[in-house]
């Protein structure tokens, strides 16, 4: 009689499958990417109904000399562009931090369905903080909000990155 091997060769012992990413943590991923280019860390990911990603980006306002080349941007941009459709209608979008007006603005004309985004933004955020863009009576779409998802590792990445520059 022979003892069963693990995936691993060990005998008598189980290994376990790898948890499987999530949106936050590739949108992490982004903002890693963004942080070792130099640009501010943030990242955002598009996926639709069956949770299948359909766009990720990070921020390139640095590279593409663009100050509207936010994370969430670029991947509403294409999301719509793989979808063929300027609305994102039950699609989802997971991001860093906290969206800015602009990025707010944009993330409502794509009829986002619900936005989850990590580290809040007292300074430059508009959804928890300044306009609270998505609480105007002017708003014509306002998505589901889930903040704080992956919260610990979007603010240390953006803390040690702010960090290494003072």
């Amino acid at each position: 009689m022979t003892a069963k091997l693990a995936e691993d060769g060990a005998p008598g012992k189980r290994s376990q499958p790898a948890p499987k990413a999530t949106p936050m943590d590739s949108a992490l991923e982004e903002a890693r990417a963004a942080a070792a280019r130099g640009e501010v860390p943030v990242g955002a990911v598009v996926v639709d109904a069956n949770g299948s990603v359909l766009a990720r980006a990070g921020n390139r306002t640095l590279e593409l000399r663009d100050p509207t080349a936010h994370a969430e941007i670029i991947a509403l941009r294409s999301a719509a562009a793989a979808l063929g459709s300027e609305r994102l209608i039950d699609c989802d979008l997971y991001v860093t931090l906290e969206p800015c007006a602009m990025c707010a603005g944009a993330i409502s004309f794509a009829r986002i369905r619900r936005l989850y985004f990590g580290a809040s933004d007292p300074k430059g955020g508009a959804v928890e903080h300044g306009p609270r863009f998505f609480s105007q009576p002017t708003c014509h779409h306002a998505p589901e909000l889930y903040g704080g998802i992956g919260e610990t590792a979007a603010s240390s990445l953006l803390r040690d990155f702010f960090a290494a520059r003072r």
